[in-house]
């Protein structure tokens, strides 16, 4: 399959590369596709940008629970590369036919570059025999498909929930069960008033940030950017309805706008008691509280999100990474049988959690006793997969598209200006889709 040039640099992000021009996209190396070994010893090269997998593979290959009975005995070879970089490498490499490792983490923003000019078709295994059995089993596939083929499998199902300070809830007279975001809404403006403390946060930084909250709940909320076909839908009642509370619980206080939800602003407004709740996936709890507030250990809890009124859900998510086997190369088989193994089993379910709190993907999970009996101490010895079930159970689906990038940049401006009061909600979304169109339509 030919890459052009213009398809390589849009897909790179870059010019001036010198690897386009003609060369064949595949996963093979300078020998050519190799043929496949069925059994023995295989030393698997993985790429990520995370040392939480490279402990869990790492571990994961020698681990009897999990690769017994293999015919392959695994080692890994980690190789760190940030994730923009990952792809980036992937497609020079593979231009190039240079070696490419058995394994990559492809980070949830970072695989819409891989949806076009059958880039994913010609780099990764086709996974789909693998999850389709599964069925709806099986959380997460969509934001990895490309023609309703799956080429990687998510790592973490990147369950959001409402953390909350219970200390300062109860201090505060704030009921742990208010069922609405408009209840919620009119709560924290009278705690905003009285306090300047907050109930929520919404990124005013960079174009990511920004999409990525209001995206969090408009998802939330039973809206999406794209339908299952790739179809934008941005502009719709439930857009509108999101940027205007998010609009609304800033302008009230009940929203701190912050540059970096997980940065040193964040970690300030949790030092400082200043934001005591906020709607985050289950790895902030790590990434975000404890990083940064471990001496508030035992005050944090978690809840289902409050619902819409209009409608939705009492889940949703953010963020993800998804790991995908290059083809036809010796050991594609053996990375294939690993990654089965690993992320497709109970056993290796449980063992990514105790890895890295890396949520399980087969919805059943959530109800097995090995994971119902976890306590978290950070959040005061919560049963926290009482709250994960339950929205698990209720979690929206994500759909990308290869625009995906070129999307969240002319999203991002308008959407700011819409929360700081100075465009409406709907014009900001028409704005915004309207610049994506004239870029994608270049």
């Amino acid at each position: 399959m030919e890459l052009n040039r213009r398809d390589l640099l849009k897909v790179l992000g870059l010019a001036g590369l010198g690897v386009a021009g003609g060369g064949a996209l595949a996963a093979c190396t300078t020998q050519g596709c190799a043929t496949p070994v069925s059994s023995g010893d295989a030393l698997l090269d993985l790429w990520t940008h995370d040392p939480g997998y490279a402990t869990f593979f790492t571990a994961a290959a020698t681990d009897a629970a999990l690769v017994g009975g293999s015919a392959w005995s695994f080692g890994v070879d980690v190789t760190s590369i940030a994730p923009a970089d990952i792809v980036s490498r992937l497609i020079t490499q593979a231009v190039a036919q240079r070696p490419l490792p058995q394994l990559a983490g492809l980070v949830i923003d970072q695989f819409p570059r891989v949806m076009r000019a059958d880039i994913a078709e010609n780099l990764f295994v086709d996974l789909t025999s693998l999850t389709e059995p599964l069925g709806d089993r099986l959380l997460k596939t969509q934001p990895y498909s490309v023609g309703g083929k799956v080429y990687a499998l998510e790592s973490d199902n990147s369950v959001s929930v409402m953390f909350y300070r219970a200390d300062l809830f109860e201090q505060l007279g704030i009921p742990e069960d208010v069922d609405t975001w408009e209840e919620l809404l009119e709560i924290g403006a009278g705690v905003a008033a009285d306090t300047g403390q907050a109930i929520g946060m919404v990124a005013n930084g960079d174009n990511g940030s920004i999409v990525n909250g209001f995206v969090q709940m408009l998802l939330q909320r039973g809206g999406s950017l794209y339908d299952a076909d790739g179809n934008l839908t941005v502009v719709s009642e439930e857009s509108v309805e999101v940027l205007e509370l998010m609009a609304e619980g800033v302008r009230s206080g009940a929203f701190i706008a912050l540059s970096d939800p997980y940065g040193g602003a964040a970690a300030a407004a949790l030092k400082e008691s200043q934001l005591i709740a906020t709607v985050m996936p289950n790895w902030y709890e790590v990434y975000g509280l404890q990083a940064n507030v471990p001496d508030q250990s035992g005050r944090w809890r978690a809840r289902t999100i409050p619902r819409f009124a209009g409608g939705g859900h009492v889940g949703s998510t953010l963020g993800g990474t998804a790991f995908a086997v290059l083809k036809d190369q010796e050991l594609t088989d053996a990375a294939t049988d690993l990654l089965q193994r690993a992320y497709l089993s109970e056993e290796g379910q449980l063992a990514r959690y105790h890895a890295g709190a890396y949520l399980p993907t087969l919805v059943e999970l959530y109800q097995a006793p090995s994971f119902q009996q976890i306590s978290d101490d950070y959040l005061g010895g919560q049963r926290v997969f009482e709250v994960y079930a339950a929205a698990a159970q209720d979690m929206p689906i994500f759909y990308q598209a290869a625009g995906a990038s070129v999307l969240r940049d002319s999203l991002g401006g308008p959407i700011l200006r819409a929360i700081n009061g100075q465009i409406g909600a709907e014009a900001a979304l028409t704005v915004g889709v309207a610049m994506y169109e004239r870029q994608v339509q270049q």
